[in-house]
């Protein structure tokens, strides 16, 4: 790997003034800042699992709700990790986990394959954690996959517990994307597609 794969976009709207800056050969640090603490601990499982370096500062309409705030974020970093993965060449380009945290276990699969799309089946067991609305993990993933141009599978296999379930997508999330963003020594310079492009 020869050039840092490293970001800084910021997303300015009416509803929303967000930064993210990421550097995804980090050690999982992570400065959050959205005005939602269940939402930080998640992003922070992104930051912490997956490896990533991440800064993100977010100024939301949260007098209406967190729905922009969430929705906004998952865009920009998924803006944020398109621009700092560059052309995809020597990518492993797939990742999967599974995660328990007690009676909770989750997998996600991903694929940088330049097409997004998002399969998620959480069935949560609470409308809220915290100020968080759960519904809003499918907004953030939506946003997330839209942006990052990859394909994304989630799947809550078991779970009684919201913040379990929420959690354990999250830490697999992460770690899904760490394997997925590893560069592969066999690969090269190679782009990892037969059609030679992503």
């Amino acid at each position: 790997m020869t050039a840092e794969r490293i970001a800084d976009v910021t997303r300015n709207t009416a509803e929303t003034k967000i930064r993210v800056r990421i550097n995804l050969d980090g050690t999982g640090t992570a400065k959050l800042s959205t005005g939602i603490g269940f939402f930080d601990h998640m992003l922070d499982q992104i930051a912490r699992h997956g490896l990533i370096d991440l800064d993100i500062d977010c100024k939301g309409d949260l007098h209406i709700d967190g729905h922009h705030t969430v929705e906004d974020v998952g865009i920009t970093l998924g803006q944020a990790v398109a621009k700092a993965v560059g052309d995809k060449k020597g990518l492993r380009r797939y990742g999967h986990a599974y995660v328990p945290l007690d009676e909770a276990l989750s997998r996600v699969v991903i694929d940088f394959s330049g097409r997004p799309g998002l399969h998620m089946r959480v069935p949560f067991k609470s409308g809220m954690v915290g100020a968080f609305d759960t519904q809003l993990a499918f907004e953030f993933f939506q946003g997330f996959a839209n942006h990052a141009l990859v394909t994304l599978h989630i799947d809550n296999l078991h779970g009684d517990n919201a913040h379990h379930q929420c959690e354990t997508v999250f830490k697999a999330f992460a770690r899904a994307i760490r394997m997925a963003l590893e560069i592969d020594p066999r690969m090269g310079d190679v782009i990892p597609s037969t059609k030679g492009s992503l």
